[in-house]
């Protein structure tokens, strides 16, 4: 009996198990030890591998053979990997005559998430900038500023939401009256 679990390439098992016995040394090496394959159903035709420390690279399609004798078979199944954050950080830029300048940073996600200012009323506010970069782990780091031109006292937040799993995290700030009032009496004098 041979039981093969592979990604891309049959002949580059990321698990190998053979006439009885686990093959680790035919093996990809990156998951070498992190690999096991759970045998407690094998006489059912069932077998399960599980995968220790995941990362992003492990998201995407695996498959499964098996051979006993004459008969063989091979499934596929897709593994998706998410990672969501809940440090999301505003930064308020001093106010000038212009207006106010506002933030959002959080990092560590996978997928890249979707990101977006919302008002105290839950309207989108249409953001300055939006950027992203990702990480040596190929986490996702997002950028997102909003520029404030009235007075706008109220609630303003910063949405993040994972278009897997449809988690939401947010972070909000209140705009007071005194910093509002701040770039009216900047403009006026400007003015």
């Amino acid at each position: 009996m041979e039981i093969r679990w592979f990604r891309n390439r049959y002949t580059q098992p990321i698990y190998l198990y053979k006439e009885g016995k686990d093959l680790y040394g035919e093996t990809t090496s990156r998951y070498v030890e992190r690999t096991e394959l759970l045998k407690d159903a094998i006489g059912e035709g069932k077998v399960t591998l599980r995968i220790f420390n995941v990362s992003v690279d492990d998201d995407g399609q695996y498959h499964c053979f098996f051979r006993n004798g004459d008969f063989s078979e091979e499934d596929i199944t897709e593994v998706k990997v998410t990672a969501t954050s809940s440090d999301i950080q505003i930064f308020i830029h001093p106010p000038n005559t212009k207006g106010l300048i506002m933030d959002c940073h959080s990092g560590g996600w996978f997928p890249q998430p979707q990101m977006e200012w919302r008002d105290s009323r839950g309207e989108v506010l249409l953001p300055t900038s939006k950027s992203h970069s990702q990480d040596r782990d190929k986490l996702f780091n997002m950028k997102m500023s909003l520029f404030l031109s009235d007075s706008h006292p109220g609630t303003v937040t910063c949405y993040l939401r994972n278009p897997l799993t449809g988690q939401e995290e947010r972070t909000s700030f209140v705009l007071s009256g005194e910093i509002c009032a701040f770039v009216v009496q900047m403009t006026a004098i400007v003015t």
